[in-house]
This record gives structure tokens, sequence and C-alpha cells, in this order.
């Protein structure tokens, strides 16, 4: 489709047709997490700390947002009864962050509710699981390309987030 010397215009339209994809998907995902009085942004968290609890500064890595904001986001979900906050042993200054039962009920509803609608998506789109994870695959490699803390190589796969809407 482009030779060579469009790789450049090939990757600005790529990253291009991601922005626009992930702005639907945003959206799509705050009428899905309203459904359950959640936001997406709180459905995110939600979904980082589903396995494993975790300090604020880590989520906020996690999802590559300003911690202040995954604060306000927690702290919203503790008066919720969402999550509670745990002695961190590392360190005694930032709690765990960690699901409460009604929290995995929330986490577990939206997250039903967004595989469906999803699965209908990608079915309209005539698109498999395997076209996915090719598309995945080549944005992994991208991702794998650029610096990350000072090093260059690889991303690590624990990045991807369970259950994240996307």
């Amino acid at each position: 489709m482009f030779a060579t010397t469009d790789l450049a215009t090939a990757y600005r339209l790529l990253i291009a047709d991601v922005y626009e994809l992930a702005g639907v998907s945003r959206e799509t995902s705050e009428a899905i997490a309203a459904r359950f009085g959640l936001t997406a942004a709180r459905w995110y968290v939600l979904s980082v700390v589903s396995d494993t609890p975790a300090p604020v500064p880590a989520i906020a890595r996690r999802l590559g947002l300003a911690r202040q904001s995954v604060q306000r986001v927690v702290d919203d979900l503790e008066r919720q009864g969402h999550v509670e906050l745990r002695p961190n042993p590392a360190h005694r200054r930032s709690p765990l962050v960690a699901l409460t039962e009604a929290g995995r009920a929330a986490l577990d509803a939206v997250t039903e509710a967004s595989s469906a609608e999803r699965g209908a998506l990608v079915a309209r789109a005539g698109l498999s699981a395997d076209d996915l994870l090719a598309a995945r695959t080549t944005l992994r490699a991208l991702l794998a390309a650029y610096p990350r803390d000072g090093e260059r190589g690889e991303v690590d796969d624990d990045r991807s987030v369970p259950r994240r809407p996307v």
C-alpha cells in the first residue's frame, strides 16, 4: 500500500486511527459505565486492582495518568464502597487499593455488558479474534521500539490492564 519512503505517513495514519478508535471507545465506555453508576475512569481503576491490590502511583503508571487524578478516582470509589485501602508493607504512606465485594460485583457487571457490546461491534466489523491479535502484535511491536524508563526494547506484557474496557 505504501512505499518504503512512506513509512512515516503510514505510521501517522495508523496512530490517527488508533486515537480516533480510542476516542469513540472511551465515549461508549462512559455510556456503558454510567448504566452501573460508574465512570470509565472508575471502571479502569477497578480493572487495574481486580487481580492484585496496588498503590495509587502504580495504578497511575499503569493507566498513563497523573497520580493526583487517580487519587481523586480512588477517593470516589472508596466513598462508593467499591474499594478499600489496606496497609502497604512496602510504603507506609502509600496504601494498597483493593476491590471490595461491591467493587467486584460492579466490575463484573460492567465488564459483562461491555463484552457483549464489544463482541457485537467486532462481529459487525467482520473481524475475528485472530485479526484483533494481529493488530495488537503490530501495536506492541511499535510500543516496544519506544524508550521506556531510560531503556529501549521490550514492553512488559503485564502492562495490559486485566478486564480494561476498550
